[in-house]
């Protein structure tokens, strides 16, 4: 940027070369800056007062839901253990280095040397896995109690930043559920990332890929362009939500949906009553006797549904390969959500050009 010009004319400044920019964190700190104000709800009004006199079939709405996922490993109970024990340990070093006193007697190196021997292996019993567990719970509730007491002792002498208690915190809660997951197998709200606490495990039921860790989006399109109706780091179902995509689409439009194309899981006795009572026709299958008119009916349904299967979802395929929301690299959930925003409504921008042309055009002529 200070030594492109080009760069400066695109973004619209003008370096002074005798005081060029010095903040290598520039873009973090502005997507940060950003992401404090976005309102999602008020942003996609101005884009779809913007967009909504190029599009056309505008009372026509296709819903599904997917999940963009998050840049971390696949989360196991002995890793996530592990990364605390590690965190801890560390933290524990640190202080008493500082503190000039001594490092409490652990098994730390006897399960370092064993994790990561586990780790090695490319077939493990679970038998091995619970052990390992166990001897990881034993250990990261020794550390943490050391370290409390520590801090307790030397409070007064010690300056910890508030990421550190938060991280703390994080640990103990991990060290909570996993004796609870140990002990029962049963837990709800499960941290399975220490960074990014607030991802949870989204039961997909893919063939491929039945978890997946990230946010969930249900997502509504109107003429190929998709809007956010809801999204959430906490599993939700999609299929109670179909009264609230059709206000979504109301308020973002002004227009009253006439045909609404979704997946099995929205076809619920009283989604299909709520859209009958507004004579909405949708593409769920048929339920009770065949109407008279029933070929016509099933031309619709098909229609609707090649449309929601090929366009809606080949655009969520779209989005994750080329607009860098196949694994979201952000750090915090504020960012997490701008970055998911941004990726959908870029895919947005670039598939209004041929829409607006082709209304320019016509206007030409």
């Amino acid at each position: 940027m200070n030594a492109n010009i080009h760069y400066q004319l695109f973004c619209g400044v003008c370096i002074n070369p005798l005081n060029p920019l010095s903040n290598f964190k520039i873009i973090s700190e502005i997507r940060c800056e950003i992401a404090k104000k976005l309102d999602i709800d008020s942003f996609q009004q101005a884009l779809s007062n913007h967009w909504k006199p190029y599009l056309e079939h505008t009372s026509v709405m296709l819903t599904d839901a997917t999940c963009y996922e998050s840049a971390i490993r696949f989360p196991t109970d002995v890793k996530i253990l592990w990364e605390s024990v590690d965190w801890i340990y560390r933290q524990l070093k640190v202080i008493v280095k500082a503190l000039k006193g001594r490092m409490p007697r652990s098994k730390y190196d006897k399960q370092n040397r064993r994790y990561y021997s586990y780790c090695k292996k490319r077939k493990r019993k679970e038998s091995e896995t619970r052990i390992l567990k166990r001897s990881l719970l034993h250990l990261l509730y020794k550390l943490i109690g050391e370290l409390e007491q520590t801090i307790q002792t030397n409070g007064s002498r010690l300056e910890l930043s508030s990421l550190f208690h938060k991280r703390l915190s994080t640990i103990k809660k991990v060290l909570h559920q996993q004796t609870v997951l140990f002990q029962t197998g049963e837990v709800k709200g499960l941290i399975v990332s220490v960074d990014k606490d607030y991802i949870r495990p989204m039961v997909r039921g893919k063939e491929s890929k039945r978890v997946e860790f990230g946010a969930k989006v249900n997502t509504i399109q109107v003429d190929g362009i998709n809007f956010i109706e809801h999204l959430s780091f906490d599993a939700f179902n999609e299929g109670i939500r179909i009264p609230e995509c059709i206000n979504k689409h109301q308020r973002l439009l002004r227009k009253r949906v006439t045909h609404l194309a979704a997946d099995r899981i929205y076809a619920t006795n009283y989604n299909r009553k709520y859209c009958s009572s507004r004579n909405i026709t949708t593409s769920f299958v048929r339920k009770g006797r065949a109407a008279k008119d029933e070929n016509q009916v099933q031309q619709m349904r098909n229609m609707l549904n090649r449309e929601r299967s090929t366009r809606l979802e080949g655009s969520f395929g779209t989005e994750k390969q080329h607009y860098s929301l196949d694994k979201v690299k952000a750090r915090t959930k504020l960012t997490e959500i701008l970055w998911i925003v941004f990726g959908i409504h870029t895919a947005n921008a670039v598939r209004m050009i041929p829409k607006v042309e082709k209304v320019q055009n016509k206007r030409v002529a």
